[in-house]
């Protein structure tokens, strides 16, 4: 992405989202022990404040308290998505793109014995390395810029294998990066994906509403005196399902499964209070014969 690299302030919200939502959210089908890890000592309070589930009352406290519970509400959905997915087509190779604070090479027992590679810009990549110290063992942390630099070659320079199947994340990447970004990398992941290979993308549908709401986020936070989360990383596209599909479909790639979070929700029992959010946010599935 352009701008002056820097620390992922999304990655934050994000992994305070998996937070809050551990163990409270979906029961017995998501639970994520490493986030509250992965966050600072200020970071927590919010993630707290919703795990109580008791509002504070001061305005700048209650507009995080809303922030971070709105996270937990898209992020346990999506979570369980992407992590079914990888459960079902196992892969000695996991690449984990925009990785951010994602918790997976420590969390997920199915992931022993494989090469697990975390990918992001190196500003986050070097937040989350001092963040992770104390957690047993390691991904092979990847520093790329998804815009600049070529992403297969910084992944065999680290030991990725081309002729080994791999199963792709690609999380909450996609609507940071321009659509000519998004074509760049599909192509380039193209080039290293054995037969066997799988691709978990997720994106944004277009929505006028969703945009709106981001606007009032901002909005809402500016009246904190504080700058919101997404001033420095705004969104820069969004993908119908239609067009996401035949852009997989050009380099190779065959779409097995698509469906929105709200449906994922529902279909998990959980209740809904941001319908339009887990609408709008889709999760492909795409394996390479």
């Amino acid at each position: 992405m352009s701008g002056t690299p820097r620390a992922s302030r999304t990655a934050v919200l994000v992994c305070q989202g998996r937070a809050a939502a551990h163990a409270l959210i979906a029961p017995g089908r998501f639970a994520d022990p490493t986030a509250l890890t992965l966050l600072r000592p200020d970071e927590r309070e919010a993630v707290q404040w919703v795990r109580d589930g008791v509002p504070p009352r001061t305005w700048r406290q209650r507009i995080d308290y809303e922030t971070v519970r709105a996270a937990a509400e898209l992020m346990a959905p999506r979570t369980i998505a992407i992590d079914d997915a990888i459960r079902a087509h196992p892969a000695p190779q996991l690449v984990i793109l925009g990785a951010g604070l994602d918790g997976r090479a420590w969390r997920m027992p199915e992931l022993a014995g494989v090469a697990v590679f975390e990918v992001d810009q190196p500003a986050t990549q070097q937040d989350k390395r001092e963040r992770a110290a104390g957690l047993p063992g390691t991904p092979r942390f990847v520093p790329v810029d998804f815009g600049r630099d070529g992403l297969a070659r910084a992944l065999a320079a680290h030991g990725h294998r081309a002729d080994l199947a791999t199963t792709w994340v690609w999380e909450g990447v996609v609507p940071y990066l321009t659509r000519a970004e998004v074509a760049a990398t599909v192509a380039e992941l193209a080039t290293c994906s054995a037969p066997g290979s799988r691709l978990v993308v997720n994106f944004q549908s277009p929505a006028t509403s969703t945009a709106l709401g981001r606007v009032v986020a901002r909005l809402l936070t500016a009246s904190t005196g504080r700058s919101s989360v997404w001033a420095n990383e705004p969104w820069r596209s969004t993908w119908t399902s239609a067009a996401m599909a035949a852009l997989l479909t050009r380099h190779g790639w065959t779409v097995t499964r698509d469906e929105d979070l709200l449906g994922t929700a529902r279909a998990l029992g959980l209740p809904v209070r941001r319908g339009t959010s887990l609408r709008h946010s889709r999760v492909l599935v795409a394996d390479h014969p």
